[in-house]
């Protein structure tokens, strides 16, 4: 419906103009100098790219929503303070999806009425899935900041992730610990009925047995459940876990910490990206994440130039560090621009020519940012790249190798 639409409207002004029309455009009718670029090369005054972002904006997951929203703002206004992408300007549109799959539907679809041709987002898992499938359908390039489960991309070839996929992060895990802590005694509390949570989980015990970790005891949740772990606790310090890794979000992950804290439990936590938010998360005591450890491809406390020149920018907006959502945001759309100036894709061009250019670049090119160097994705739309350890510190990040 929504191409018929489209084309309908194109024959109408190519009839009311007398002229030639151009490419496919999905943006509104316009007449061809505003929309194309002129015989001189210079770019049409008003014509502009269109980047949607879908994600929680309210709701219990805002914080990771917001942070990439942040993220995607401060770079779209360097790009246009710095001229653009091709000498054109870049639009963003943020829409809130509060991390539920009908919900991101919908956002999406007014995005489309909007005219994007790019998408950032969804931000979370189930969301994610959910648009993925409208995504494939209509041929419009998306990449995900921070939904890293591998069926957000499974058999979407224009479907690609910022973020390490969860196997990466289990595995990752299980790895770094394997090296840093040999002697570790690993207890596992997860949420049985959450793809993140599971996929993660799932990585981490089978790459634990390759590392001879030994993982002493396993404890499950579900949303429903998730106010009490007294149960879990009791269990995983009784079978003398100083080590617990936890593949979850932040929120029951304040609950763990709070309830272990009761009790005068005080082993090694070590959390995913999903822990990142619990130092900004409304009336927690940041005492009781001291010694946290994170797996995340950011760290805050880095001091190269340009995470040094974005924390502080960060700060000075938002006013608060940026966590790595927000980071991942930022790299989606200077990814986005090395991608569409390499491709040489212009606001004219119909979005399903721009997904063809993008899945062409984003499969064959090098990326650098703030959440890696020297990333790459493979054609399943996954992208490679090395997770950092971080660790809870005076209630900041700071790199597990600087850690006092």
């Amino acid at each position: 419906m929504k191409k018929f639409i489209a084309l309908a409207m194109a024959l109408v002004m190519c009839l009311a103009l007398f002229a030639g029309c151009g490419q496919e455009s999905n943006t509104e009718p316009s007449t061809p100098a505003e929309s194309g670029t002129p015989e001189s090369g210079t770019p049409a005054e008003g014509a502009s790219f269109k980047f949607g972002v879908v994600g929680p904006l309210t709701g219990e997951n805002a914080i990771y929503g917001n942070a990439v929203a942040n993220g995607v703002q401060i770079a779209v206004e360097e790009i246009n303070a710095a001229g653009g992408i091709n000498g054109y300007q870049v639009e963003v549109s943020p829409q809130d999806d509060v991390s539920d799959g009908e919900t991101s539907v919908n956002a999406y679809n007014n995005l489309m009425d909007w005219g994007m041709q790019v998408l950032i987002g969804p931000v979370t898992t189930g969301p994610a899935i959910s648009v993925s499938t409208e995504v494939y359908n209509d041929r419009i390039f998306a990449l995900t900041p921070s939904a890293s489960s591998p069926d957000v991309v499974a058999g979407k070839d224009n479907m690609f992730q910022m973020c390490f996929s969860d196997p990466n992060q289990g595995s990752g895990a299980a790895t770094y610990m394997g090296s840093n802590m040999p002697d570790a005694k690993v207890a596992v509390i997860y949420r049985n009925d959450d793809q993140y949570s599971q996929g993660i989980r799932d990585t981490f015990v089978a790459e634990a047995e390759n590392q001879n970790l030994e993982v002493v005891y396993e404890g499950t949740f579900t949303v429903d459940t998730q106010a009490d772990f007294s149960v879990q606790l009791t269990a995983a310090q009784s079978a003398g876990a100083d080590v617990i890794f936890l593949p979850i979000y932040y929120q029951p992950a304040s609950v763990i910490l709070a309830q272990a804290d009761a009790m005068g439990y005080e082993p090694t936590f070590f959390g995913v990206d999903g822990m990142d938010g619990i130092l900004t998360m409304p009336n927690f005591d940041l005492s009781l994440a001291e010694g946290v450890m994170v797996l995340t491809p950011f760290s805050a406390d880095a001091t190269d130039e340009k995470t040094v020149n974005f924390v502080t920018e960060y700060n000075e907006r938002f006013g608060e560090t940026p966590n790595q959502f927000a980071a991942d945001g930022y790299d989606c759309v200077y990814a986005l621009k090395q991608a569409i100036e390499a491709a040489g894709c212009t606001p004219d061009m119909s979005y399903e020519d721009i997904c063809t250019a993008m899945i062409e670049q984003f499969t064959s090119m090098t990326f650098d940012g703030l959440t890696g160097t020297g990333m790459t994705w493979s054609t399943a739309g996954e992208v490679s790249k090395l997770p950092l350890a971080v660790v809870i510190q005076d209630g900041v990040y700071v790199s597990a190798e600087n850690a006092k």
